[in-house]
């Protein structure tokens, strides 16, 4: 039988990966190596960025649009679904509208928001908050939507009302549905938030991503890249632990 596998291992591959990439830049096995630092000149990089608070002011500004528009997108989006999945009024009334505007791109309202909200700290935050809103409130709803009705047939038997109801059965029923809107678009929140501050904001990792292009310092480009996976990651696995701590009883 296969051992299992320790959590430790999991480094191996990075560490590997790592090693490779440092090998291959030092011998200049790649063409045009100019472009394609060590990665223990890309650390060197960060250290300096971190030490001289050139990458926390960046980093800071980035977090707090993420943080802003997402908890206010995904609060919207919550109340929302939860109405279109709870009241079938509502979800014929705005499933439509919902269901038309969801397929849009978060960033293809950057054109039309630069002209409405001008290129200012609003713009960035309304990108997260429309890249939050529609998605949760769409897995809200169909999660709520496919809870089975005996269980509220049964609530209802028993005397529950409608509020106890949708607070005690249908709703924890229906979380990994609305964790898993949380926990994609997290991950989605920190990829357009680098997207709208390369094309219209002074400010944070997509801004400084686009000054290091101009300086060709590809080392600093890396650096940014590395900061936004490990937050897309964190913010990623933060949901994903949540989701299971809180839906572990009902699975």
């Amino acid at each position: 039988m296969l051992k299992k596998i320790k959590p430790g291992w999991g480094i191996v591959p990075i560490a590997v990966f790592l090693a490779i990439w440092e090998i291959v830049a030092r011998l200049n096995l790649v063409p045009g190596h100019f472009f394609f630092p060590p990665f223990s000149t890309v650390v060197a990089e960060f250290y300096y960025l971190t030490v001289n608070g050139v990458l926390g002011r960046n980093f800071l500004s980035s977090l707090a649009r993420v943080l802003i528009g997402f908890s206010t997108g995904s609060t919207a989006g919550l109340l929302m679904g939860t109405m279109m999945g709870w009241k079938d009024v509502a979800n014929k009334a705005l499933s439509p509208i919902v269901s038309l505007l969801y397929p849009i791109p978060a960033l293809g309202w950057l054109p039309l928001l630069m002209l409405w909200l001008g290129v200012g700290e609003a713009l960035p935050i309304t990108i997260i908050f429309i890249c939050s809103f529609f998605p949760i409130a769409y897995n809200t709803a169909t999660g709520i939507r496919t809870v089975d009705k005996n269980y509220i047939q049964v609530a209802r038997t028993l005397g529950a009302s409608d509020m106890k109801i949708l607070a005690t059965v249908v709703m924890p029923l229906a979380l990994p549905n609305v964790f898993t809107g949380l926990r994609l678009e997290s991950g989605m929140a920190w990829r357009v938030i680098i997207a709208a501050e390369m094309v219209a904001i002074p400010t944070g990792i997509g801004a400084l991503m686009m000054k290091a292009e101009s300086l060709i310092r590809m080392d600093i480009i890396i650096v940014c890249l590395i900061v936004l996976a490990v937050m897309c990651f964190a913010f990623e696995k933060l949901f994903t632990v949540l989701e299971t701590r809180l839906t572990s009883q009902w699975k």
